[in-house]
């Protein structure tokens, strides 16, 4: 029994032992040390806080190495010599740059190299020497430094301004209790120049109003024949708004407060005139100037009165002249065409019922025209 107990424990010691070799060959060739490597020596003149051997080297973001060896030159303790292995096929170049990053959750310290260009030649040793890479004079600098000079150059600037500072806080203070004192005048002020630009708060205009086109015709025998424009009409300055007018005996004109018409007054009878004669069964043969069509016949319109006359008492007064121009120049027919109706009052609503009623007897009147003399 006991010599096999003996022979048990010196198998399983032996078994143990074959895989703790394989483990450490394993282990050995994961890390680099069995496969060929390549040596560099990277050259820092300034402290590289954090970094040892084994910490990783990096190009262009992915690992290609690790650091061997760090110490310092015995001829210059300022200088600091890292001994890096890498994989022979990383391309290490004379302009390749060298700079510690941090990397993972932990901040380890690394070295990060930068490749150069295609044009640069490979980077080689002399004399038997590692080939030699020097790191920048901020290769070594970390976050932390970076902070600290500049907080420091910030207090440099407060310090060197401190007057200024202290001057321009104080007017600032006094231009705000101004403010505070003065805060009505100025949302006064603000006001004024909002009125001024157009920028304020948009306030409502004014109410718009249409005018009616005519509906109520005899029984239109035939279409037209041919083809008729109905141009822009002619108008003083003072009809060509969209003012809703009123006229004294005296003459002289004025607008209805609150009120205008929905388009200048010349283009709002020219559009009402067309749909009059749309509303006529004419629907094909009428229409406004188009650049293709070439019309038969012109219908040019003056307006001579279309405005609320305000004595003996308010009535609505409509006046247009109307003449039929042929496409050669001749005048086919021409009439003038008046109309009136009363009006309750002055006011908007009730002038441009008034308006409305006239413009229709005469619209009625020009299309009934227009239609037996083509």
């Amino acid at each position: 029994m006991e010599r096999t107990a003996r022979y048990y424990l010196i198998g399983v010691f032996t078994l143990l032992s074959i895989l703790g070799g394989f483990a450490f060959v394993y282990w050995i060739r994961s890390v680099g040390g069995l496969t060929e490597q390549a040596i560099y020596k990277i050259r820092f003149e300034q402290p590289v806080p954090g970094l040892a051997t084994g910490s990783n080297v990096l190009f262009n973001g992915i690992r290609a190495g690790a650091i061997s060896r760090v110490e310092l030159d015995p001829d210059n303790p300022k200088v600091v010599i890292a001994t890096v292995s890498l994989d022979p096929k990383v391309p290490v170049r004379a302009d390749t740059q060298v700079a510690i990053t941090y990397i993972g959750f932990t901040g380890a310290p690394a070295l990060a190299l930068k490749g150069g260009s295609q044009q640069a030649p490979k980077l080689v040793g002399q004399n038997g020497q590692p080939p030699l890479i020097v790191a920048g004079a901020d290769a070594g600098r970390s976050l932390t430094d970076s902070a600290q000079e500049t907080l420091h150059q910030i207090d440099d600037i407060l310090s060197e301004n401190r007057k200024p500072l202290n001057t321009a806080i104080t007017g600032i203070a006094s231009f705000a209790d101004m403010l505070g004192r003065n805060s009505q005048r100025v949302e006064g002020l603000i006001g004024g120049l909002e009125t001024l630009t157009g920028s304020g708060a948009s306030k409502q205009g004014p109410p718009i109003y249409d005018l009616s086109a005519a509906n109520d015709f005899p029984p239109v025998e035939k279409a037209i024949k041919g083809q008729l424009v109905i141009p822009d009409p002619n108008a003083l300055i003072l009809f060509d708004s969209q003012k809703i007018l009123t006229r004294t005996d005296a003459g002289t004109y004025a607008s209805v407060n609150n009120a205008q018409w929905a388009d200048n007054l010349p283009k709002l009878i020219q559009a009402r005139i067309v749909q009059s004669f749309e509303n006529a069964r004419q629907l094909k043969s009428v229409s406004r100037p188009l650049d293709q069509l070439n019309a038969q016949y012109r219908l040019e319109l003056t307006i001579r009165g279309f405005h609320v006359a305000l004595e003996p008492s308010p009535h609505a007064v409509v006046d247009l002249t109307a003449r039929l121009v042929s496409d050669k120049g001749d005048i086919a027919s021409a009439r003038i065409f008046t109309a009136s109706a009363p009006a309750k009052s002055a006011d908007a609503a009730d002038a441009v019922a008034a308006l409305n009623q006239a413009f229709s007897q005469v619209a009625g009147e020009i299309v009934v025209w227009a239609t037996a003399a083509i």
